[in-house]
């Protein structure tokens, strides 16, 4: 059913509500992406004599790079990062919940009623974001090609090598360039939204309650995530197949339904699972989001009503 943030939030509080979720969920995973990165690259550290042992996994990366060099390190790019990812969020969670409110929910509907609902809600709210932002994600890979290949100066502000890709790739591929792999990446994320948001607001209220602490709403959330990301995987997976195999001197694959087949038929079906196991440790932020807009929103709410 319908809870009472969705009716009560208009859609700007839902977005800013849902950004400074965002923006605090990356913010505190931002060590252990950092730390990630770190023990990667860990024995060119060594040779250049930026460590004195290697790591011993996480925990010890991280408190040896504070030891030595403070936090700042393990916060480096944390801005450029919550500013890319806090408006797809933010979206997602404002467009679901107007279009949520059309259903009109009640406590009377049949628990599959109340899924489907909420499953088209997330659906359409990660069409209309991806629909909306796509071109900028396109823009800014884009740029990365050109400051990897030396065509533009790293110098040069992030406005002005975004307004630069726009006008590169309008000029070159017209439009259409601007959204290349455009319906791949809708019907994941419609999947991913979908399953995403039907699963915890279907859930929620039955497994936790009205009222659920932070914890169980975040471990319900954590759940959620996975499960969302298990069954949305194989077309993350044919995607990157697809895009790999753009760049070879010959193409495998003549479509995406083509790519999805032959990798059932010539690997095995695991094989579109392959990597999956990576969300173990990447769908914590994504459950935060979810925990963390319900304890802002919650907050928010009761702030409101007192000064009512």
């Amino acid at each position: 059913m319908t809870s009472r943030q969705d009716i009560s939030l208009n859609f700007i509080e839902t977005f800013v509500i849902s950004s400074v979720t965002a923006v605090a969920a990356r913010t505190l995973i931002t060590p252990v992406d950092r730390c990630k990165i770190l023990i990667t690259h860990q024995a060119q550290f060594l040779k250049d004599g930026l460590i004195s042992r290697p790591y011993k996994g996480f925990i010890d990366c991280m408190i040896q790079t504070y030891k030595y060099r403070g936090i700042r390190p393990l916060y480096q790019g944390n801005l450029a990062i919550c500013i890319r990812h806090f408006p797809i969020h933010a979206l997602n969670f404002a467009f679901k919940n107007e279009i949520k409110r059309m259903f009109k929910q009640n406590s009377n509907d049949s628990y599959s009623k109340i899924f489907l609902e909420n499953f088209v809600s997330g659906s359409i709210a990660g069409a209309l974001s991806v629909c909306i932002l796509y071109s900028l994600d396109n823009a800014r890979q884009h740029v990365y090609k050109d400051i990897r290949t030396g065509k533009i100066r790293r110098e040069k502000g992030q406005l002005y090598r975004i307004m630069n890709a726009y006008k590169n790739i309008l000029a070159t591929d017209g439009i259409g360039g601007l959204y290349r792999d455009f319906l791949i990446v809708c019907v994941h994320d419609v999947i991913y939204r979908g399953c995403y948001f039907g699963f915890y607001d279907t859930l929620k209220p039955i497994l936790l309650g009205q009222n659920p602490s932070f914890f169980l709403s975040f471990i319900l959330g954590y759940s959620v995530t996975l499960v969302s990301h298990l069954v949305s995987y194989p077309v993350d997976t044919v995607r990157r197949r697809m895009r790999w195999d753009k760049i070879r001197s010959s193409r495998q694959y003549t479509s995406h339904v083509n790519c999805l087949f032959q990798i059932i038929r010539n690997e095995h079906i695991s094989s579109l699972f392959r990597g999956a196991n990576t969300w173990i440790i990447r769908s914590i932020p994504s459950a935060g989001f979810l925990a963390g807009f319900d304890l802002f929103a919650k907050i928010y709410l009761n702030i409101k009503d007192s000064r009512s």
